[in-house]
């Protein structure tokens, strides 16, 4: 079996399950989750593209870059997890959203932790997983699909912005002005 073949067979596989995952949100094309379903798939595309290379001279300026960028994207995931877990106040049943995944049913805007700091840290996480992906070999088509996913959950962000807006209301809009996106202090 070749190698072309077998990541097209795992791509299609783990699109069935981000396609699982994303049922409801696509159903909703201007919803958060409809952006980040395809900023998923890209995603996937890209560390499939740029699975062999995953190992290959372990100590080049682009192995070190894409490690540190992996592993830093552990940090705003856990961090961002845990606060909308502990602080959120998830309901299953929350009004007008039954697109949402389930900790995403917050009740409650959490500005706390690093939620005090950037209003995206899961989509801050996955901008650093694509960007740490990427540089394991940096291709044009690597480049394509990294920077087409970057936009996909820039796109992600906002439309997440619009939906906090529309529950949360001034608060959020409060919220807005004092964090940033993704990175504190800059963007």
């Amino acid at each position: 079996m070749s190698a072309i073949y077998i990541k097209v067979v795992l791509f299609l596989l783990a699109s069935a399950g981000l396609i699982y995952i994303s049922r409801g949100s696509l159903t909703a094309p201007r919803s958060h989750g409809f952006y980040r379903f395809f900023s998923w798939e890209l995603i996937l595309a890209l560390f499939l593209l740029n699975a062999g290379a995953w190992f290959r001279d372990p100590l080049s300026w682009n192995q070190l870059l894409s490690w540190t960028l992996l592993c830093l994207s552990l940090i705003p995931l856990a961090f961002g997890i845990h606060a909308l877990v502990t602080r959120g106040k998830s309901d299953k049943n929350r009004p007008n959203d039954a697109f949402l995944l389930a900790f995403e049913k917050t009740t409650s805007l959490v500005t706390t932790g690093v939620y005090r700091y950037i209003r995206h840290p899961l989509y801050c996480s996955l901008l650093l997983l694509t960007w740490g992906i990427f540089f394991k070999q940096t291709t044009w088509l690597a480049v394509l699909l990294a920077l087409a996913a970057s936009l996909l959950l820039y796109a992600t962000a906002k439309a997440d912005e619009a939906e906090c807006l529309r529950f949360f209301g001034p608060a959020y809009q409060d919220y807005m002005k004092r964090t940033r996106m993704f990175i504190p202090y800059l963007w």
